[in-house]
C-alpha cells in the first residue's frame, strides 16, 4: 500500500490514526497508572469513574484504531481479516465505545448530583455506588452487543475461507434486527449525547441561581464570591465536569449531526467515491469521535493541579534517572 496512491481523505485518515495510536496508548496508560495510585486530590468514587473511562478509551485506541484501521491496512491478508475474528473485533469495538460513552454519562450524573442535589449527594456520590454503576454498565453493554456477532457475514469467500465482516442484508429487514438497530441507535449516540447536554444545562442553571442567591444573602453585588469556602470546594468538580463532558459534546457533535442527517434524509454514499461530501463527512466525524478517546489526559492535566504535578514527575523521571546514573 502506497500512501500517495490513496485519495486525500484516505491519506489524511491514514496519518491521523497513526498519530492517534502513537499518542493515545501511552497517554491513556499513564493516566490509568497515575489515577490508580491516588494522590490526585480526587475522591475514590470519582477516581474510579475516571480510571474506568480512561481504560475504555485505551481499549478503543487498541481495537478500533490500531487493530481495525492501522493493522488492517498494513496486513490486508491476515488472521485479522478472517470473518470470525473480524466479527469479534467489531463486537469489541461496539462494547468499548458504548462503555466509554455511558461511563461518561455516569460521571456526568455523579457530578450533577454532587453540585445540584445536596440532600442526595451523601448517599449517591460514594465509591460503592461508582463501582456498582461501572460494573453494571460494562455487563449490560457486553450482553447487549454479543448478539451482534451473529449479524455479520463474510464479504467474500476464497477456497472455503471466509474473509471480512459486513452486516447481513437481513439485519436491515428482519423486525428483530431492525428493532435492535433502533435500540442501539437510541442507546448510542442519541440518548447519552442529549442526556449529557441536558445535565450540563441544568448544572449551569443551578450554578447561576446559587451564585445569585449567595451573593444576595452575603450582600455581595460583585464577583467577590471567590472567597466563599463552599464555592471553592465545588470549583474543582465544576471544572472537571465541564471539561470532560464539554469535550465529549464538542467532539461527538459531528458524528451525531452526520448520523441524524443520514438517517433523516436516507442518503448513503458509495465507498469508492472519495470526493463524495457525505463520505468525507463520515470520515471526519469518525476522526473527531475517536479523538475523544485521547483527550482525557490533557483535560486532567489542565483541570487538576496535583495530577499535573504527578504527570510532570512521571515524564521527567526517566531523564532524572539517566542524569543520576551518568553522575
Amino acid at each position: 500500500m502506497k500512501l500517495m496512491e490513496l485519495s486525500i481523505i484516505e491519506q489524511t485518515t491514514f496519518i491521523y490514526y497513526h498519530v492517534l495510536g502513537i499518542f493515545g496508548v501511552p497517554a491513556n496508560f499513564l493516566t490509568i497508572v497515575l489515577l490508580s495510585r491516588g494522590g490526585c486530590g480526587l475522591s475514590k468514587g470519582i477516581t474510579l469513574y475516571l480510571v474506568s473511562m480512561t481504560t475504555a478509551d485505551l481499549l478503543i485506541i487498541i481495537f478500533n484504531v490500531i487493530i481495525y484501521y492501522i493493522l488492517g491496512d498494513y496486513f490486508p491478508i491476515s488472521l485479522l481479516h478472517y470473518t470470525s475474528i473480524a466479527s469479534v473485533n467489531e463486537v469489541i469495538n461496539y462494547v468499548v465505545i458504548d462503555c466509554s460513552v455511558w461511563l461518561t454519562v455516569a460521571f456526568t450524573v455523579d457530578r450533577f448530583v454532587l453540585i445540584c442535589c445536596q440532600k442526595f449527594k451523601e448517599k449517591y456520590c460514594r465509591e460503592k455506588t461508582a463501582a456498582v454503576v461501572t460494573v453494571t454498565v460494562c455487563i449490560v453493554f457486553c450482553f447487549k452487543n454479543i448478539t451482534l456477532y451473529f449479524a455479520f457475514e463474510p464479504v467474500y469467500i476464497v477456497n472455503n475461507v471466509e474473509w471480512g465482516a459486513q452486516f447481513q442484508l437481513t439485519y436491515f429487514t428482519l423486525p428483530g434486527w431492525v428493532t435492535f438497530d433502533w435500540l442501539d441507535t437510541i442507546l448510542n449516540p442519541l440518548l447519552p449525547y442529549f442526556l449529557i447536554l441536558f445535565l450540563n444545562v441544568l448544572t449551569v442553571r443551578h450554578i447561576v441561581m446559587v451564585n445569585r442567591t449567595r451573593r444576595a444573602l452575603r450582600g455581595q453585588h460583585n464577583n467577590q464570591n471567590s472567597d466563599d469556602p463552599e464555592m471553592q470546594s465545588r470549583r474543582k468538580s465544576i471544572i472537571l465536569l465541564f471539561s470532560i463532558s464539554g469535550t465529549f459534546i464538542v467532539l461527538w457533535m459531528p458524528y451525531v449531526v452526520f448520523f441524524l442527517i443520514s438517517r433523516i434524509t436516507g442518503r448513503h454514499y458509495v465507498p469508492v467515491q472519495h470526493t463524495d461530501p457525505l463520505l468525507i463527512a463520515d470520515y471526519t466525524s469518525d476522526m473527531f469521535q475517536l479523538l475523544s478517546s485521547c483527550t482525557n489526559t490533557c483535560i486532567y492535566a489542565l483541570a487538576q493541579t496535583k495530577f499535573r504535578e504527578k504527570l510532570r514527575n512521571a515524564i521527567m523521571y526517566p531523564f532524572i534517572a539517566i542524569i543520576k546514573s551518568v553522575k
